[in-house]
C-alpha cells in the first residue's frame, strides 16, 4: 500500500459517524451523497497556501481550524446549513507530527458542525489546503449580496479587527510582548462561524456576506450588486478590549476594524420594518450584533463618526500583497 494510501486511510477515513444523507463516503472513484428535496445545494471552496495564508510553522490544529471554518462561513453567509466536505492535501512530504493535530482539529470542528467528509485527495508538493464544503438552503430563500434596499440597516457579528492585529503579531515578533497579543493571534485562526445567524436571517435581512477581505471591500460587494451606496458611523464599529490596549488609539483601532481581514463574522443588511425584530430573531443564537450604518442611493461608501466625515484612504485584505 502506497504512502498516500496510508496516510488516507489513518488520519482521514473512518474517523465519523456517516450522516444519512451520505450513501458512500469513501473507497470508490466518487462519494455519494443524497440531497433533500426543496433545498438548494451551497457550494463553497477555498484554498489555503502556506506562506500566504499561514506560516509552515502554525499550529497545525489552529491550520486545521482556520481552513475549514473559513469555507463553513462562506455557507453561513447565504443561510445554509452545512453538511458534507470533500478535502485536497498537497504536503512536501508526509509528516504524522503535523497531519495527526491537524486532523484532530479538523474533525473536531466538522462534527461539531455535523458536516461529514465524504472525499478528497492527497498529493505531493508546496504545503496547501483545498476544502469544498456544501450545505443546503430552502429554495428561492438563500442570502445574496444582491438584495440591499435604500433604507436598509447595515449590521456586523462579533468584534472587528482582532485578526489583522494577529496577523501583526504573527509577522512581527516584537509585538507579542503587546498587550493582548497572544489573545489576538489566536483569534486570527480561531474564528466561530456565524452558521445560525445566517440561518436565522433568512427571512429577515435583505443581503449579507462573511468578512473575508476586510469590511470596506466585502461591504462594497454588496454595494455593487445590489446598485446602491451606504454611510457607515465608524465610532459604531465593534471593537474588543484587546484590540484598544494592542493599538491605543481608538482612530487605529477603527481602520483595523474596517480592513481586517479573515474575520469570519457577517455584515448583513436589515429592511427598516424588521429591524425591531433583530434583537428577538438572534437571540437564540448568543452572538453580538451591532449596527454600523444605513443603505444610502447609488454612490460611494461614506464613512463618518457621529456625523463628521473621516477622509480615511483604507483599502481591504490582499491575498496576493500578504505574506506570512
Amino acid at each position: 500500500m502506497s504512502g498516500e494510501f496510508n496516510l488516507i486511510d489513518k488520519y482521514l477515513v473512518g474517523r465519523q459517524s456517516r450522516r444519512k444523507d451520505v450513501l458512500l463516503a469513501a473507497g470508490d472513484d466518487c462519494a455519494l451523497v443524497k440531497s433533500p428535496s426543496n433545498v438548494s445545494i451551497a457550494v463553497s471552496t477555498d484554498t489555503l497556501v502556506a506562506g500566504t495564508h499561514f506560516l509552515e510553522s502554525a499550529n497545525p490544529s489552529w491550520v486545521a481550524h482556520k481552513a475549514l471554518a473559513s469555507n463553513i462561513s462562506d455557507l453561513a453567509a447565504m443561510g445554509a446549513t452545512p453538511a458534507w466536505v470533500s478535502f485536497a492535501l498537497t504536503m512536501p512530504e508526509p509528516k504524522e507530527e503535523w497531519l495527526a493535530p491537524f486532523c484532530d482539529s479538523f474533525f473536531k470542528l466538522a462534527d461539531y458542525f455535523g458536516i461529514q467528509l465524504i472525499g478528497g485527495d492527497t498529493t505531493k508538493g508546496p504545503l496547501s489546503l483545498t476544502l469544498t464544503v456544501q450545505g443546503f438552503v430552502p429554495e428561492d430563500q438563500a442570502l445574496r449580496r444582491s438584495g440591499a434596499k435604500i433604507g436598509d440597516w447595515i449590521y456586523v457579528t462579533g468584534d472587528l479587527g482582532d485578526s489583522k492585529a494577529g496577523l501583526d503579531v504573527i509577522l512581527d515578533d516584537t509585538l507579542r510582548e503587546k498587550e493582548g497579543a497572544s489573545i489576538l493571534e489566536s483569534r486570527h485562526y480561531l474564528s466561530s462561524p456565524r452558521v445560525l445567524v445566517g440561518q436565522a436571517l433568512l427571512n429577515t435581512a435583505s443581503s449579507a456576506i462573511d468578512i473575508s477581505d476586510g469590511l470596506i471591500s466585502d461591504l462594497n460587494h454588496i454595494l455593487q450588486r445590489s446598485g446602491v451606496g451606504a454611510s457607515i458611523d465608524v465610532s459604531l464599529l465593534p471593537i474588543s478590549q484587546e484590540l484598544r490596549e494592542f493599538t491605543q488609539n481608538e482612530e487605529l483601532a477603527q481602520q483595523y476594524a474596517l480592513t481586517s481581514g479573515e474575520e469570519y463574522e457577517l455584515c448583513f443588511t436589515v429592511p427598516e420594518e424588521n429591524k425591531g425584530a433583530i434583537e428577538s430573531v438572534l437571540n437564540h443564537t448568543g452572538t453580538k450584533v451591532t449596527c454600523i450604518g444605513q443603505i444610502r442611493p447609488e454612490g460611494t461608501l461614506e464613512l463618518h463618526s457621529n456625523g463628521t466625515i473621516v477622509d480615511w484612504q483604507l483599502s481591504g485584505y490582499d491575498h496576493f500583497k500578504v505574506k506570512q
